[in-house]
C-alpha cells in the first residue's frame, strides 16, 4: 500500500468514535489490520477479537461495537469512493 492510502486509512480510524466512550477506533484498538485489493477495489478490515465473561456486558459491548463498525464502514466508503468495504474477524 502506498503512503497516501495508509494516511487515508489512519485518518478514518482516527475519526470514527465509539458512542459510549467517544474514543476513536484507533484508541480502542478495534482494528487489527486493513488490506486493500486494488484490482477488485476492495478494502478488508480485520477487527480485533474482543470479549467479556459477563453476559450483559457482552450484549451491551456488542451493540456498541456493531454501531461503531457500521460507522467505520460508512467512513471508509466516504473516504474511498467506489471501494467496497468488508469487516471480518
Amino acid at each position: 500500500m502506498d503512503s497516501q492510502m495508509i494516511r487515508k486509512i489512519d485518518r478514518v480510524l482516527d475519526s470514527v468514535r465509539e458512542p459510549e466512550t467517544h474514543l476513536t477506533v484507533s484508541q480502542l484498538g478495534l482494528v487489527e489490520r486493513v488490506r486493500y485489493d486494488g484490482a477488485s477495489r476492495r478494502l478488508t478490515v480485520f477487527k480485533r477479537a474482543m470479549g467479556s465473561r459477563h453476559g450483559c456486558c457482552t450484549l451491551i459491548a456488542n451493540m456498541l461495537l456493531s454501531k461503531t463498525l457500521e460507522d467505520l464502514i460508512t467512513a471508509f466508503e466516504h473516504e474511498f469512493t467506489g471501494v467496497s468495504v468488508e469487516i471480518v474477524s
